[in-house]
């Protein structure tokens, strides 16, 4: 049987919202405009999709500050010539080696702050970007880095989610005099459409661009950033720094639907994802993929699976996780067992988990068919708010994710990798990857993957118009389900009269970013959420 592109809905082009975008010999698809054309110019001009995702994801961590950046961590998943041979990048940091659970022990601590210097893994970014050019890239470092060297230094226009991220996270960014120098120049946010410049970061990509990774892990940049920590109280040292790399990895795969749906392995949340999806493989679309029956499986499959993540989830180097019994239809149907119609479950073991986070995630495709799932985070928006001084750069907390609990799998311990929220997915069939895809906002993503698939896969609906319907995320261990506000008030009364409590999410949940191979008609189609700022372009 042969694989069957997603509906392609007429859309009412009088009513407000974006077409479906099409291309023919490569697309890109990110959350900003700057990186989208950034990504599809290295492609016109003979660049490949592994080229194409680190140039969008570099120009980024400058235009869109507060999701990503060098200071960050980053996963891959690479799909040669469209096979399903795919390869998978870990990129994660981890903890300096003399950080201990009983060196940041204190009375009544259950969560790092955001602001300390313990949250800060050793970055992973810079070195995933630089082993994944090598092995599957056809450019250097310094050249893909051009563009984002150009925006640092002569600047860029705020657009207007980086804007109101940007206002809503200023008193924040105001406790750190390096931070406050950077993105509060003037003492105040840039204006909504005003040029900001980074020169800090600027010089600092050029010396990365200059003399490769080791300007990052063990030159001035890794100085300022150690100097830094140090002087907040942090463990960190430059051998932490000269020692940080990151390893190609054996994804993990599920069914949905009669179809494969790749995933990177933990310490990525990946495996709850694919949990999530075996649980709604035993229900039956119904004619209303908003409606209060169907949202309401969605989110007891999501109450269950992020129990178990909460539970086992962690660095398999540190820690056993059981990902072959975790991914057994057996044991998704034992979980589904316990999702009744009519009500919510009572009560799911879990403990307290941080909230939202914030990070970027980019697909491309390009001529040959090599597709490109690739995710770069700082954690929550403008991570931990610390800022290298000389070098400009922004430090990511995913040190946050780690339990404080003793004996606990994620617990926190030397040189070891938090769990991760961010992931980026493949769907493949019959040997050949379908679509890149990638859902972004923190603890939301497990269920998003789950979720926008069910749409395409259930329920025909094109990525454009999957993306464009309203989420809900249930906060884990609890029954509060965060709502966006175009949630259809007879589908969140059907969640209260079965035992939920819904709220208004604080922001718009989440963000997305797909491209669908259609080999029959020998294009490609892609959507971009509109959530964010960004767009998904072909040529």
């Amino acid at each position: 049987m042969k694989p069957v592109a997603p509906g392609k809905q007429a859309r009412n082009l009088e009513a407000p919202g974006r077409s479906i975008a099409y291309g023919i010999h490569g697309m890109a698809a990110t959350s900003h405009p700057l990186a989208t054309l950034a990504a599809v110019r290295v492609l016109e001009s003979g660049g490949n999709a592994m080229d194409a995702a680190i140039t969008a994801c570099a120009v980024q961590g400058v235009v869109e500050p507060g999701s990503t950046g060098i200071g960050g961590d980053c996963f891959a998943l690479f799909a040669p010539g469209g096979t399903d041979r795919i390869t998978a990048f870990n990129g994660s940091g981890r903890t300096p080696a003399a950080l201990t659970l009983d060196a940041i022990a204190a009375p009544g601590l259950t969560l790092l702050p955001r602001h300390s210097p313990h949250a800060v893994t050793i970055p992973g970014a810079v070195d995933a970007w630089d082993q994944l050019l090598r092995a599957h890239g056809t450019r250097p470092l310094g050249d893909v880095l051009a563009p984002a060297i150009r925006l640092a230094a002569d600047g860029y226009a705020l657009t207007p989610r980086v804007h109101a991220d940007w206002c809503t996270h200023a008193t924040f960014l105001a406790t750190d005099p390096a931070a406050q120098a950077v993105f509060l120049p003037g003492g105040s946010v840039p204006s909504l459409g005003g040029i900001h410049r980074q020169p800090g970061l600027a010089r600092s990509l050029e010396q990365i661009a200059r003399d490769g990774r080791k300007a990052f892990y063990t030159g001035a940049i890794a100085e300022d950033l150690v100097t830094r920590l140090r002087s907040l109280g942090g463990l960190h040292t430059m051998a932490d720094f000269e020692a940080a790399t990151g390893e190609f990895v054996t994804p993990i795969r599920g069914r949905f639907r009669d179809h494969d749906i790749i995933e990177c392995p933990p310490n990525g949340q990946g495996v709850i994802a694919l949990l999530m999806l075996h649980i709604l493989a035993g229900f039956a679309a119904d004619a209303d993929p908003i409606g209060a029956d169907r949202v309401h499986l969605e989110v007891e499959a999501a109450r269950l699976a992020y129990s178990v993540r909460d539970a086992v989830l962690a660095d398999p180097a540190q820690a056993s996780v059981p990902v072959a019994h975790l991914l057994s239809e057996a044991f998704a149907a034992g979980l589904r067992a316990q999702i009744r119609p009519d009500r919510a479950i009572e009560s799911l073991p879990s403990y307290q988990a941080p909230p939202h986070r914030d990070t970027v995630y980019i697909a491309v495709v390009d001529r040959e068919r090599n597709a490109v799932s690739l995710i770069n985070s700082i954690y929550s928006p403008y991570g931990s708010g610390i800022v290298g001084p000389a070098s400009g750069i922004l430090l990511h907390n995913r040190g946050q994710s780690f339990s404080l609990q003793a004996g606990h799998p994620n617990a926190i311990a030397p040189r070891k990798r938090p769990m991760h929220t961010i992931i980026p997915g493949m769907v493949a069939r019959d040997g050949r990857v379908l679509m890149p895809f990638g859902i972004m906002g923190g603890q939301y993503q497990a269920m998003g993957h789950a979720v926008f698939l069910s749409r395409v896969l259930d329920y025909g609906l094109d990525l454009q118009t999957a993306m464009d319907l309203p989420r809900v995320f249930v906060l884990p261990g609890t029954r509060t389900v965060e709502a966006e506000s175009t949630l259809p008030a007879a589908t969140a009364d059907g969640l209260r009269r079965r035992g939920f409590e819904v709220v208004a999410a604080p922001i718009p949940i989440g963000g997305s970013q797909a491209i669908w191979i259609d080999r029959d008609a020998g294009t490609l189609i892609g959507g971009s959420d509109p959530r964010k700022d960004g767009c998904a372009l072909g040529v």
